[in-house]
C-alpha cells in the first residue's frame, strides 16, 4: 500500500483509503464537482472529483473505504490529488489499522511519562482528583490513549489528546522552574484536564468528529462540568481550590472570541493559556511541513498564522 504521508507530485496512486468527508459542490462557472478527504494512518489528503458523473465514478459515502486511482498535484503549496476512478472497497480488501493516522511517539511510554510528572503534585485534594482518572481509571486510561486532541489543525490522530495534554503539562513544569511564584500544582493539575472535555466533544476514530453535545456545549464547558463533578466526590475539597482550578480550565483559550468563558484573572491561567497555544501551534506548523512532502518554497497563505508560510532553510 502506498501511504499518503509518502505521496509526491506527479504521483498516480491506485489503493484503497479511507473516505473522511465527501460534498458536493460547484465551480465559479456551475459546474458540479465533489470535496474528499482520504485519510489512512500516515495522514490525510484534500482530494477533487472534478468529473462526478463520468464513467469509473462509482457511488460511495464518507466513511466508506474506497478503491482509489487518481493524481498527486501540488495546489497552493499543499498535495492535492484528482480522482480518476473510485468504488467502494469490500470487507476484507483492506486492513482497518491502516487507516487511522497515529501518534509517532509510542503512546504507553507518553502515558506514564505524564503520571511521572503528575505524580510529583502534593496537593493532596489535587493528588486524589487526579488519580480518579490518570491512576485508578483503566476505562479512562484506554480511552484517553485513543483519543483524539481535535478534527483537524493539531493533533488530529489516534494518541493526539494525550501527546498535546503531555506537551502542555511539560511547558507547564518548564514554567514553574522559571517562574517561582506560579502555583505548580494547581497548574499542572489545570493542565492535565485543560482539554479532557475533548472526549465527549468529538467521536472516537475512525469518524473523529464533532458530537451534538460538542458542537452545542463544547469541550470546555464539558471538561470543566467533569471536573467538577469529580471535585464534588473528595470530600471537604477547597472551594477556593476548586474555583481556581476549573477558572483555568475555562480560560484556556484566552480570549472569549476564541471559545474561553472567561479570560485569565490568575497567573496560572495565563501561563496554561501560553503553554496549550504553544504546542497546538507549534504541532499545526510541524503537520503542514509533513504535508508539504519535498516543497521547500513557500506553501500559500495559511488561515491559522494568517500568513504565507514555508519550511526552513537546511
Amino acid at each position: 500500500m502506498k501511504f499518503i504521508g509518502n505521496f509526491k507530485e506527479g504521483d498516480r496512486i491506485s489503493d484503497i483509503y479511507l473516505c473522511k468527508y465527501k460534498q458536493a459542490a460547484m465551480t465559479k462557472n456551475g459546474k458540479p464537482y465533489e470535496n474528499v478527504i482520504l485519510q489512512d494512518k500516515t495522514g490525510t489528503i484534500d482530494a477533487k472529483i472534478w468529473e462526478p458523473n463520468s464513467g469509473g465514478i462509482e457511488e460511495f459515502e464518507a466513511m466508506d473505504y474506497v478503491d482509489v486511482v487518481g493524481d498527486v498535484s501540488n495546489f497552493q503549496g499543499a498535495l492535492q490529488l484528482s480522482i480518476k476512478r473510485v468504488r467502494r472497497a469490500q470487507e476484507g480488501e483492506y486492513e482497518p489499522q491502516d487507516y487511522l493516522p497515529v501518534s509517532e511517539k509510542d503512546v504507553d511510554e507518553m502515558y506514564g511519562e505524564l503520571k511521572q510528572i503528575l505524580g510529583t503534585v502534593q496537593n493532596p485534594y489535587l493528588e486524589q482528583l487526579l488519580a480518579m482518572y490518570f491512576e485508578n481509571n483503566e476505562a479512562f486510561e484506554k480511552a484517553f490513549k485513543f483519543h483524539s486532541a481535535a478534527k483537524a489543525v493539531h493533533h488530529g490522530f489516534v494518541g493526539g489528546l494525550l501527546e498535546h495534554t503531555l506537551g502542555v503539562v511539560k511547558l507547564c513544569d518548564f514554567y514553574c522552574r522559571q517562574y517561582p511564584d506560579l502555583n505548580r500544582d494547581l497548574l499542572l493539575t489545570a493542565a492535565a484536564f485543560h482539554d479532557i472535555g475533548k472526549m465527549k466533544e468529538l467521536s472516537v476514530f475512525p469518524e473523529n468528529d464533532y458530537t451534538d453535545d460538542g458542537q452545542l456545549l463544547g469541550h470546555i464547558y464539558m471538561g470543566t462540568e467533569l471536573v467538577r463533578a469529580s471535585i464534588r466526590r473528595i470530600p471537604n475539597f477547597p472551594k477556593r481550590l476548586s474555583a481556581e482550578l476549573c477558572h483555568c480550565i475555562l480560560a484556556h483559550h484566552g480570549e472569549l472570541e476564541y471559545g474561553s468563558p472567561k479570560k485569565p484573572a490568575l497567573i496560572e491561567a495565563v501561563a496554561l493559556t501560553m503553554a496549550d497555544n504553544t504546542d497546538a501551534k507549534l504541532e499545526s506548523f510541524k503537520e503542514i511541513i509533513k504535508g508539504a512532502g519535498d516543497n521547500n518554497g513557500w506553501l500559500g497563505f495559511n488561515r491559522i498564522f494568517d500568513s504565507n508560510v514555508r519550511r526552513t532553510s537546511r
